[in-house]
């Protein structure tokens, strides 16, 4: 059998890393108050997930709509004001319900891998 190219298994991991960007958010949300650039390296830091503040904002603009997290300015003592983010309780459910389907799904993978049958 001939060998996948190994820029298909790179694509495969960038769509599934980018499919799971929004439970990663609120994840990291439910632990604490972020602003967007501490978000950016919490994420790298613990889930090992490069996204880019091209990426992280839209996507928390997407969720602020969704109502799943909110926002507020905080001065400074220096420097401009910054964007905190928090999740929401609408969030914090969202959140457990994509947590039971990725356990499921995380359940079923393991079980095709095993029963092959």
């Amino acid at each position: 059998m001939k060998q996948q190219p190994v820029e298909c298994l790179d694509k495969w991991e960038r769509q599934v890393k980018k499919g799971i960007l929004d439970f990663v958010i609120l994840l990291c949300l439910n632990r604490q108050e972020l602003y967007g650039y501490e978000m950016i390296k919490s994420i790298k830091r613990i889930a090992d997930l490069d996204i880019s503040e091209g990426t992280i904002y839209p996507l928390l603009n997407r969720l602020t709509k969704r109502e799943l997290v909110h926002h507020k300015w905080i001065e400074r003592d220096a420097g401009v004001p910054r964007k905190y983010y928090t999740i929401t309780e609408k969030g914090r459910i969202a959140m457990k319900k994509m947590l039971l389907s990725w356990g499921q799904l995380n359940q079923s993978i393991n079980q095709l891998y095993r029963d092959p049958s």
